[in-house]
């Protein structure tokens, strides 16, 4: 066995508490080397009357690493253990002090998870395991009420620019909540409704008021209360990273310089904010003069962004917040804030837009999940853009599926587009056989589900601002096709629990290859697999089905014998299958 590729540590993603009584545990070993790992556990202060060893499975593999896990419930909540590797005729012993090759008779040494607290248990919101959302910028959704858009908005359906407005407001959104509720939609996620200068409003100017073009705190009071009575949650963006250059504070601290109350809100290096030719001497979202960093340390400016986190969800009711450039700011002040969040709704979703690796951010005390990106990088690869084979796309997502806990992926945001990249459609070179495969996977996939404004209908556009497009509303300029297809592929996902579930496997995803075929499985044993064909040549698919009876194809409910132990699928190009297996 190659032991330098064996790899555990107690805590974050190899052992942690899922739930009040129980504890995963997990280790890595190379791919195909190891053919049984055992964790043996048991109480530390009753060794060897609760010695238990706990087969694990592999739940997960990458290019270079097979992941294995087990779920234990102590009975006294505390663990030892000791993992033994078996491959062919050598056993193996790992401890934290190293490899042996017998089990020790005493425990000294072995990994620890010294007791099971409750406070410790990450438990995000139970509602986020079932969501499909739906994201909205609000400029560009509805118009509802033309007396308050901006003046000088253009014709609806213009092309966007970076600076013009066309007059989406809230009651717009009201006015379509049915289009909301008859594609499947459970949640909506609000790009900033805040007052702000521009047409995204990244850019506050009052975080305790509704944008006057978009309606008012009470209009947005209204929209939650029409959208709770249809089951659809409501999630807004908090832009706690920087503010506008229209913020009072700020404006304040470019009025008096360092005699401002407000000079240490900000990260100032020295004054005048600007000198000649330009140069800030201040921090911003990236090199944005408009957008000025907020300084979160600040015990000021923690207690006034605290009470924003607070009104929002007394007041008006919403269900979660999404926290814009979340990375760039300190972790002490996510603490504080879910601290905040979660004591007068544990039932608030935190999502925190970061982009790479956030183990960090999601260990119970900050974040409940992130906006996915890694999964909407491998997805768009292999799906959208066909730049990589199946091998490595069951690769990079077997890696995400071991990076975090399962309760981090049970609530992971998966999403494929949004107001910060080209629209689906476009990525998928207008191709909409390459868009249904990439939205389909993303509906049979672990996670909660985004799908931006507008994908449904096909709308289509590169990066900002193009992929800030209106949303068009008229029938003739819809693509209806497509958008029922969205509406079967949600209602498919709300319909079978395997689809909602953590357990999944690659059953076909070869090296060279555009085929993927992977199993699901869910509550009371329901099993279904997910073939596809990201190709642009027909091929044969070998389902893999001695176990089984028959199976109903769960979009058409064709059914099929398999009594012979096998059955060929024949896939065009782009095209899919859906079975659900019947012992």
């Amino acid at each position: 066995m190659q032991r330098e590729a064996i790899y555990h540590r107690a805590k974050q993603n190899w052992s942690y508490a899922y739930d009040s009584q129980t504890i995963h545990v997990r280790v890595r070993t190379k791919r195909g080397d190891v053919e049984q790992v055992i964790a043996i556990t048991g109480d530390k202060y009753a060794w060897k009357q609760t010695r238990t060893p706990m087969p694990m499975r592999i739940f997960a593999s990458d290019e270079l690493f097979d992941y294995w896990e087990t779920h234990v419930k102590p009975p006294f909540l505390r663990l030892r253990y000791v993992f033994q590797f078996i491959g062919g005729e050598e056993i193996l012993y790992r401890s934290e002090r190293g490899f042996m090759a017998e089990e020790p008779e005493i425990s000294e040494g072995f990994y620890e998870f010294p007791f099971l607290n409750p406070v410790d248990v990450f438990t995000p919101p139970s509602w986020v395991k079932e969501a499909v959302f739906y994201q909205i910028f609000p400029e560009r959704f509805a118009c509802g009420d033309s007396s308050i858009s901006p003046a000088n908005i253009e014709p609806w359906g213009a092309q966007p620019t970076p600076s013009n407005f066309f007059g989406g407001d809230l009651q717009g959104v009201i006015d379509h909540l049915d289009h909301l509720q008859n594609l499947g939609i459970t949640a909506i996620y609000f790009n900033p409704l805040f007052e702000a200068t521009t047409n995204h409003k990244y850019d506050t100017t009052d975080y305790m008021r509704v944008d006057p073009h978009f309606g008012s705190n009470e209009k947005l009071k209204e929209l939650v209360r029409a959208c709770h009575a249809r089951g659809i949650r409501v999630m807004l963006d908090a832009v706690f990273n920087h503010v506008g250059h229209t913020f009072p504070a700020f404006v304040d601290v470019v009025e008096k310089g360092a005699a401002s109350a407000y000079k240490d809100w900000f990260h100032v290096q020295k004054f005048p904010l600007t000198e000649q030719g330009g140069k800030l001497n201040y921090y911003t979202f990236a090199f944005e003069p408009i957008m000025p960093k907020l300084n979160t340390e600040n015990s000021d400016v923690k207690a006034y962004l605290l009470d924003v986190s607070r009104y929002w969800i007394e007041e008006i009711g919403i269900d979660g917040w999404r926290l814009d450039v979340a990375n760039e700011v300190d972790h002490a002040f996510w603490r504080e804030f879910r601290q905040t969040v979660k004591a007068i709704n544990p039932d608030v979703y935190i999502l925190g837009e970061i982009w790479h690796d956030s183990m960090m951010w999601l260990q119970g005390d900050q974040f409940d999940a992130i906006m996915n990106y890694p999964f909407t990088e491998a997805v768009l690869s292999f799906f959208s853009k066909g730049e990589m084979d199946a091998a490595n796309f069951a690769h990079l997502l077997g890696e995400q599926l071991a990076a975090y806990p399962q309760q981090v992926t049970e609530t992971a945001f998966n999403l494929l587009g949004s107001h910060d990249t080209p629209r689906l459609l476009t990525l998928s070179g207008g191709n909409v056989g390459r868009m249904k495969l990439a939205t389909l996977f993303k509906l049979t996939y672990p996670g909660a589900v985004c799908i931006y404004y507008g994908d449904e209908i096909g709308l289509t556009g590169g990066g900002d601002p193009d992929c800030r497009k209106c949303m068009v509303w008229e029938k003739g300029g819809q693509d209806l096709d497509l958008l029922q297809f969205f509406q079967q592929a949600i209602r498919l996902r709300q319909r079978h629990s395997a689809l909602r579930s953590v357990d999944i496997r690659f059953l076909q995803a070869d090296a060279g290859s555009s085929v993927l075929l992977y199993e699901r499985r869910g509550a009371n044993n329901e099993r279904m697999m997910i073939a596809m064909n990201a190709g642009e040549q027909p091929t044969v698919i070998d389902v893999p089905a001695e176990q089984f009876g028959s199976w109903t194809d769960a979009l058409t409910e064709e059914k099929q014998d398999l009594s012979d132990g096998n059955s060929q699928l024949l896939l065009a190009p782009y095209a899919y299958k859906v079975l659900l297996f019947q012992a």
